[in-house]
């Protein structure tokens, strides 16, 4: 198959519209429903992501992508009981590697990754397949699939879910081309390979980077390699916990990013895991009256005649004070940025989030100022020398 033609481009008025191969065949198999054009640039650039983890770590890659940027991704490291819980799959009993990448890389961001399409590294499992059944998600691609775990998705949207199989030993054409206003745009494709050499450049006094931080470093930068720019990746513990994703400013990527992980962590304390939700109240209907609770709307949630709604008691505010002393625990988080930091202001906002381990290309005027800052608070951080902007 050359060619396959898709309903519409990126809105139901640009038609027509296909994927096609100029030279060979095209590298996918659609097994199930029709997978659209947005559908099909998140599944390849996710599809580039997990595969680039895999060979970075060893470690089965998942990545949860929303309007051609990740949501979340994460490698297959166990999760911890409470990790389960507010992923919602402690219900699940042990969870294969792979599925274990996706829960972290569903759960990490949940209000981002709502509608999702994923990605996985390897063979999609039984286990991984009764993870994604759960969660409202638009398609995914994988290399492979178990034939339980295909009929499994298969049921999924009344039958017409998304499922993509590509094939492993795909390699593209070394130069990429596409068009805006008629006119052609051609580029090298971006081959850098990430692994711990990229990191080898430490140029703050603290220089311990232990392997997690390596591994976290390997995430959070191919992550960004794939994340539309200006972009910061926040990742512990082998996955991305916030991402901020293309803002103009520098700081504004670092803060975005920041509450997202700040907002992860808040999930974890027991103001929120002891939340008492009716029985009727779904998981997506959760995750958004969380995301109220944690942030400055809470009364949008705990009014009087909407608590009633979400609640079987009216839970307590989750003060600032107390906010802010469960956020004080935040350690050992890793941070890489696709450009250089241009002020110390990022690393100042990092380190409010628990940011120890920093990888960014380095190159700015102010390069001294920011490890200043970082020698400040004791963070380590590499320069990598190379940028990953990605448009």
């Amino acid at each position: 198959m050359k060619e396959l033609e898709l309903k519409y481009g990126c809105n139901p008025n640009q038609k027509p519209s296909k994927i096609y191969m100029n030279e060979g065949e095209l590298p996918i198999e659609v097994l199930n429903g029709k997978p659209g054009y947005i559908n099909f640039l998140d599944a390849f650039n996710g599809w580039q992501l997990v595969k680039e983890l895999k060979a970075a770590t060893g470690l089965p890659a998942a990545t949860s992508f929303k309007h051609v940027s990740p949501a979340g991704a994460a490698v297959g490291q166990p999760l911890s009981d409470v990790e389960a819980k507010i992923y919602w799959v402690d219900d699940l009993g042990e969870l294969t590697p792979l599925a274990a990448a996706y829960a972290r890389a569903r759960g990490a961001d949940r209000m981002s990754s709502y509608g999702d399409f994923i990605a996985l590294s390897d063979v999609c499992d039984v286990c991984t397949a009764n993870v994604i059944k759960r969660e409202f998600s638009d398609g995914i691609i994988a290399p492979g699939y178990e034939p339980e775990a295909l009929e499994i998705l298969k049921g999924k949207k009344k039958g017409a879910y998304a499922i993509i199989q590509i094939d492993p030993e795909y390699v593209p054409a070394e130069i990429e081309r596409k068009e805006v206003f008629g006119i052609t745009f051609e580029q090298g494709r971006n081959e850098l390979v990430i692994d711990d050499e990229f990191f080898s450049n430490v140029v703050t006094e603290n220089k311990d980077i232990p392997e997690q931080a390596k591994i976290d470093m390997a995430i959070a930068m191919i992550t960004l390699k794939y994340t539309q720019s200006n972009s910061v990746c926040y990742v512990k513990g082998g996955q991305a916990i916030g991402i901020g994703a293309g803002q103009q400013s520098r700081i504004h990527c670092t803060r975005l990013a920041g509450s997202k992980a700040d907002n992860w962590l808040l999930r974890q304390s027991p103001q929120v895991l002891n939340l008492p939700f009716k029985d009727t109240m779904k998981r997506a209907e959760r995750d958004n009256a969380i995301d109220l609770y944690i942030g400055e709307d809470y009364m949008d949630v705990l009014a009087d005649g909407e608590w009633e709604k979400v609640f079987t008691k009216k839970p307590p505010v989750f003060t600032m004070e107390e906010k802010k002393a469960w956020l004080a625990k935040a350690t050992d988080v890793t941070l890489g940025s696709d450009a250089f930091f241009p002020f110390s202001d990022n690393v100042e906002r990092a380190f409010r989030s628990g940011v120890r381990y920093i990888a960014q290309p380095g190159g700015s005027i102010r390069d001294q100022d920011v490890i200043d800052a970082c020698n400040k608070h004791g963070i380590a951080m590499c320069f990598t020398g190379l940028r990953l902007f990605h448009h």
